[in-house]
């Protein structure tokens, strides 16, 4: 298909996944249900909410207005009387200390990391950061690891700690101990800090700020490992309307819905209610989430598929590749990720099968601690294996030859347009080709092709003078000639007040051959400036460099940051419309 694609039993199953996932989302059909809500007054504030959970005893299904809204007129004459009020107490244990994909997760999830972003922070955290007067120093523990072990010297460590710093009363009896999986490589303790001498407000002004975050996590997680269990108070009120409660106050029979609340004022057995107001709401089940970097890792993980010290590198693997890229956090499959995995499953659907990768890293295990001939399940790999790959030379689909039928119509000959996968990826072209060239770009949305349209502009051509109209092509939008084929003048959009740092000219906003925005210089291939985030003008107030890059994340959402990792000056983003607000696509 094009040079510098490859597979791995890894990363093939990796991208499998997220395929599969998008496959499922695609496939979904949503179901209407509705719940009905209660807002509820007792003799002390605060007000507060109830939810409808049972009628007559039964779990309660509403599938449809016509269901519910009866049911509201009806609950709108019936008394509301506490039925039960249950007091729990619920505990939580102590977390595990870190192991590598525990470590992504987490790091994903609260701090908006990448794997591969976590795992050069941590290396260099164990690698050893200058502290001033202690000279270089490693905060942490070797980061490539699977076991939740801990030395007794470290466990004593952090039980000191904690009685120091918390009160005995934080402290558990005994040391908590966790349990490593059997499959796990137990080579390296955890990963926790090297020494509580270094607690994180201390090296804090020694650190870059995301390393500093990082090395505050490891020490939170590994102080808390040794703590008692955190203990929560809730309190679950059942409430009645109707029922038994109609029966005595009205003396009229009623259907018996049971309202369940937590976190209510005090409430005592037998109390009556006032109704403030009912809340009948539709909604609709929702498809499978998409892959974030946490959720893929967990995935993984828990299929028993690759290692904690591969996980990030196949992530960046799999996205290097453009078989996947991230929007909002979340993983999306490539139109090349996708005719890959299709390819690869047909041809190897055994390699390709999640289960034999996970048995093969059993296995593997096994050949590492003696236990099986690296010979045999070699042979037992291989024989399969070469077999298929002879069909497949043989038999594999010529995804460069295939056309796929469309319902669109080329509007210069009228011949039926057809999806065709060129050197840049899929593309619209007439069937009549070569006696009709017509090509356009498309974007698929919900399973429907849109063609791409031309966007007007106030800009007239500088060779024959007729209007510009702004284009989008395989490497995104870009500024032509309304004339075209008889005038071809074009030129890139380039970004306003922001120059190249490296040669001074433009910057504009370009695709990768399979749809990942990045930003580049105009003069390319002279000059090979490129950023992944949107340049903005600067320069940066803590170190002069001359522009700034406007970045997301899902935790903290859009803010503006230096390019230079090193000097780690950030700032909220300003309102859009303002100043040095970035300026807007012009297509989403």
């Amino acid at each position: 298909m094009r040079r510098g694609l490859s597979a791995g039993r890894v990363q093939s199953v990796a991208v499998r996944l997220v395929v599969e996932r998008e496959n499922e989302i695609a496939a979904f059909v949503p179901v209407e249900y509705w719940s009905i809500e209660a807002d509820l007054k007792a003799a002390l504030p605060p007000q507060f909410r109830a939810k409808l959970i049972k009628l007559d005893g039964e779990k309660i299904e509403l599938g449809s207005q016509e269901v519910t809204l009866p049911l509201v007129e009806e609950l709108q004459r019936l008394p509301f009387v506490v039925q039960s009020v249950q007091k729990k107490e619920r505990r939580r244990n102590a977390p595990a200390p870190f192991i590598t994909s525990k470590l992504q997760q987490e790091a994903a999830n609260r701090l908006g990391f990448s794997a591969k972003k976590t795992m050069t922070l941590a290396q260099r955290l164990y690698e050893g950061v200058e502290l001033g007067d202690e000279g270089q120093v490693a905060l942490i523990t070797y980061m490539r690891t699977d076991s939740v072990r801990l030395s007794p010297d470290a466990v004593g460590a952090a039980r000191e700690y904690v009685a120091g710093k918390f009160g005995k009363e934080y402290l558990p009896a005994e040391p908590v101990q966790f349990k490593t999986k059997k499959s796990a490589q137990d080579a390296h303790e955890a990963i926790r800090p090297t020494s509580l001498e270094f607690e994180p407000a201390r090296v804090q002004k020694h650190l870059e700020r995301d390393m500093f975050r990082l090395y505050e996590l490891i020490w939170n997680r590994f102080i808390a490992c040794q703590m008692v269990p955190a203990v929560f108070d809730q309190t679950i009120a059942d409430i009645e309307a109707g029922g038994a409660a109609a029966l005595r106050i009205t003396d009229r029979r009623a259907r018996s819905f049971i309202f369940r609340a937590t976190g209510q004022p005090p409430l005592e057995e037998g109390q009556r209610l006032e109704l403030l107001q009912l809340l009948p709401e539709q909604h609709f089940t929702q498809p499978p989430p998409r892959f974030t970097e946490a959720s893929l890792v967990k995935e993984l993980e828990e299929k028993g598929i690759g290692r904690p010290s591969t996980y990030a590198a196949i992530l960046s693997t799999i996205q290097d590749k453009e078989y996947v890229e991230k929007k909002e956090n979340r993983f999306f499959p490539t139109d090349l990720g996708k005719i890959v995995n299709e390819l690869l499953v047909d041809a190897f659907p055994r390699i390709l099968d999640v289960e034999f990768t996970a048995r093969m890293e059993d296995e593997l295990d096994e050949v590492e601690e003696g236990k099986m001939q690296w010979v045999k399940v070699l042979d037992e790999f291989y024989e399969p294996f070469k077999k298929s790959l002879k069909v497949a030379e043989k038999n594999m689909r010529d995804v460069k030859r295939e056309e796929q039928p469309t319902d669109l119509t080329c509007e210069k000959c009228g011949s039926p347009m057809v999806i065709k996968w060129g050197r840049m990826g899929r593309f619209l072209a007439c069937s009549g080709y070569p006696g009709c060239k017509n090509t356009k770009d498309f974007i698929e949305k919900d399973g429907k092709i849109e063609v791409v349209e031309d966007l007007p502009t106030e800009e007239n051509c500088p060779t024959c003078g007729k209007p510009m109209v702004n284009k989008r092509g395989r490497f995104g939008r870009f500024l032509a000639c309304s004339d075209y084929p008889n005038c071809k003048t074009t030129r890139p959009i380039t970004l306003k007040d922001v120059v190249c740092p490296d040669c001074g000219g433009g910057l504009a906003e370009r695709r990768t051959r399979f749809g990942k925005s990045f930003y580049g210089c105009v003069n390319y291939p002279n000059c090979k400036f490129a950023a992944w985030d949107r340049p903005i003008p600067g320069p940066c107030p803590q170190c002069g460099k001359p522009y700034l890059l406007s970045k997301y994340s899902k935790k903290e959402g859009p803010y503006i940051a230096c390019p230079d990792k090193e000097c780690g000056y950030r700032r909220e983003a300003p309102e859009p419309g303002s100043e040095q607000a970035p300026p807007q696509s012009a297509v989403p």
